[in-house]
């Protein structure tokens, strides 16, 4: 991302790649008066929806569609912005935009007409990046979530504890001028009970931020084991279809295999590895180190052992355990057709155990309930009232959480105010970085990079 203060004009196709009914070309930027007298032969009124042709340079026929001009302020980027509504096939589109670059404008970047309306304060960050998130729901809920953050829900909440720290450090800051008075005078503001409503508000928007992040980014999910344990089955259970090969042979799967289920409105990335054992196969070892690859970026693992074998059988599935991290990991006991065994759920230790049989399906529903609570998603929410979040969210929130935490310390027995109030004052940076009140331009060239361009 280049520089983010910017008065050239931009273009770039806004549909998707591809044919179509119909397609768009967007412009923005300051006075578009010439390229519009170069391409329609005169500036469109604004808000009306005009029948014209496109024109090239010389004076020929290109395409014929709608115009649609709005003048700044009232547009999508806060500056002018001209669309193009032609014929959508790939070749029409390209001459089109192409005679919009001649005509003065440049190719926009991934997501420089959202980032230009942020900076035209047209949305905060959040909003900006919930487009994006729009585009990229993968589920209903993901959708409407995304949503509820576009139309400012997230916002807001932000906004709200902002707000009360602001109150709070004003109190505390302007008791400093008072220092004989300053324990009875906090004491009469009820700074402590302020801090500690705070502190509630912030856990509660805390949850509600990671139910978000699940519904938008989903979780991984690797399924590991020796071979023939049943990991290509149950994947093919969790999908409903069949995704993998299934064999009586075992290395059958030999390098990984991703799946995308949704439960719940919550999409889960379910990655199917080869059997980890030793081999001397080049092609079964190079399955194995992707194994372990996977296993280093997953959220959940799924370690899955053949109940209808005797211990000894399973003794190497210790070794596993040596590569699983401190990754949370549930236990399937699979095969339980094959041996006196019910469907059930145990828990060994700390981690889930999981008697199933990916052949016949029982103890499936069992198990993909125990996968949404082992990533803390709360069933009765399904979506309703959430709005989404990203990971950087959850840190700003965390680091937000953490100074609170350090303030409260500093209210104990006698007040440090200066401490205290410089927690306050970093906590509600930490919260302003959310929605771009108090961004850095590093940050912002990462986000709008990974938007698609025309947006």
């Amino acid at each position: 991302m280049e520089s983010l203060e910017s008065s050239e004009i931009i273009a770039a196709i806004a549909t998707p790649p591809g044919h179509g009914g119909i397609g768009i070309v967007r412009i923005s930027g300051n006075n578009l008066h010439q390229i519009a007298n170069t391409i329609l032969g005169k500036l469109p009124k604004p808000r009306f929806a005009h029948l014209c042709q496109f024109l090239d340079s010389n004076g020929e026929v290109i395409d014929q569609g709608i115009a649609l001009y709005f003048p700044a302020p009232n547009s999508y980027t806060g500056e002018d912005v001209l669309e193009l509504q032609g014929h959508g096939g790939p070749a029409i589109l390209n001459l089109l935009l192409n005679q919009c670059l001649a005509a003065g404008a440049r190719l926009a970047q991934p997501g420089e007409f959202t980032l230009r309306a942020y900076l035209n304060n047209k949305m905060d960050l959040v909003q900006a990046e919930s487009v994006s998130d729009i585009i990229e729901a993968s589920s209903t809920e993901a959708a409407r979530s995304a949503m509820r953050s576009l139309q400012g829900q997230f916002s807001s909440t932000i906004d709200e504890l902002v707000s009360s720290l602001t109150t709070l450090r004003m109190l505390i800051e302007a008791t400093l001028d008072f220092p004989e008075e300053e324990i009875d005078h906090l004491q009469t503001l009820q700074i402590q009970e302020r801090l500690n409503n705070t502190q509630e508000q912030l856990e509660q928007v805390f949850a509600s931020a990671q139910q978000g992040r699940l519904l938008q980014e989903g979780i991984k999910i690797v399924l590991v084991g020796q071979p023939n344990v049943g990991k290509s089955s149950l994947l093919n259970q969790l999908a409903e279809h069949e995704a993998a090969i299934v064999t009586e042979i075992p290395g059958t799967t030999r390098d990984t295999i991703q799946q995308s289920i949704k439960i719940e409105g919550v999409p889960l990335h379910i990655i199917d590895t080869a059997g980890l054992r030793e081999t001397k196969d080049i092609v079964e070892q190079k399955g194995i180190e992707r194994t372990h690859a996977a296993i280093k970026d997953a959220d959940i693992i799924i370690k899955i052992i053949d109940s209808s074998q005797p211990l000894a059988n399973n003794s190497k599935e210790n070794n596993i355990s040596i590569s699983l991290g401190n990754k949370p990991v549930i236990t399937i006991y699979n095969k339980i057709d094959l041996c006196p065994e019910v469907p059930k759920i145990e828990k060994k230790n700390i981690d889930p155990v999981v008697y199933l049989s990916a052949k016949t399906g029982a103890g499936i529903p069992q198990l993909r309930k125990k996968l949404l609570e082992t990533v803390g998603w709360q069933f009765n929410n399904a979506g309703e009232g959430l709005f989404t979040a990203r990971q950087r969210h959850l840190d700003a929130l965390a680091q937000a959480k953490q100074h609170l935490k350090n303030a409260q310390t500093h209210t104990q027995n006698d007040y440090q105010l200066d401490l205290l109030a410089e927690e306050l004052r970093l906590a509600q940076s930490a919260l302003s970085s959310i929605t771009g009140r108090f961004t850095a331009d590093d940050l912002l060239g990462e986000i709008f990079s990974h938007f698609c361009i025309g947006k």
